[in-house]
């Protein structure tokens, strides 16, 4: 099914107590786990966004309500536990990447939430936004790819254009493209998924 159709015909489904989201999954073959090149985790920026707000927690010394070099030698585990729930994407400024690292390196590295680095002399504000925009595509233990591309509130022009996005970024990050494809689907968040034409 093309993604238009694919759209349609989820959108025509029921309609639930809440705004779902539409996910991409996709399926990948011939690629071993085992070997360390082969796993990898990138964040891509959707050309429409998410469709829904995303927290990012902001690690510096010189942006006011940011955690703070203080916050993060003093946080237990209690905390820790607390900021990767709440937050999906963090940025730290270089001088303390190497503090964030050894204390929340152990926590924020299984959920692939390790922070981006903040460059210096740029707008935290910008950075944050386009933050908002991203979605992380991570592969580890397992040969899937899942991620948010759009809800159902957004048109489905967007949504196709973020699909669209994510799939070209995840063929030219594959090793050998799109024949470690093996299937494409789209879903809402309570639907079946509907699969694609490769």
């Amino acid at each position: 099914m093309k993604i238009d159709e694919a759209l349609q015909s989820l959108s025509e489904s029921p309609k639930r107590g809440f705004v779902q989201s539409y996910d991409l999954v996709v399926i990948l073959k011939n690629i071993d786990l085992k070997k360390p090149e082969n796993k990898f985790s990138k964040d891509i920026v959707l050309p429409n966004g998410r469709g829904k707000d995303v927290n990012v927690c902001i690690i510096s010394d010189r942006i006011d309500g940011a955690l703070t070099k203080t916050d993060v030698e003093t946080i237990d585990k209690k905390g820790v536990r607390e900021l990767t729930k709440k937050y999906e994407f963090f940025l730290c400024e270089a001088p303390l990447m190497p503090l964030v690292g050894k204390v929340l390196g152990k926590y924020l590295g299984p959920k692939g939430k390790m922070p981006k680095l903040l460059p210096p002399n740029t707008d935290p504000a910008s950075q944050v936004a386009e933050t908002k925009k991203s979605v992380r595509i991570r592969v580890r233990d397992s040969p899937v790819i899942q991620v948010i591309v759009g809800t159902e509130s957004m048109p489905q022009n967007q949504v196709k254009e973020n699909i669209e996005r994510v799939l070209e970024e995840i063929k030219k990050t594959l090793p050998k493209g799109v024949s470690q494809i093996k299937m494409i689907m789209v879903k809402l968040t309570m639907n079946k998924p509907v699969k694609l034409d490769m």
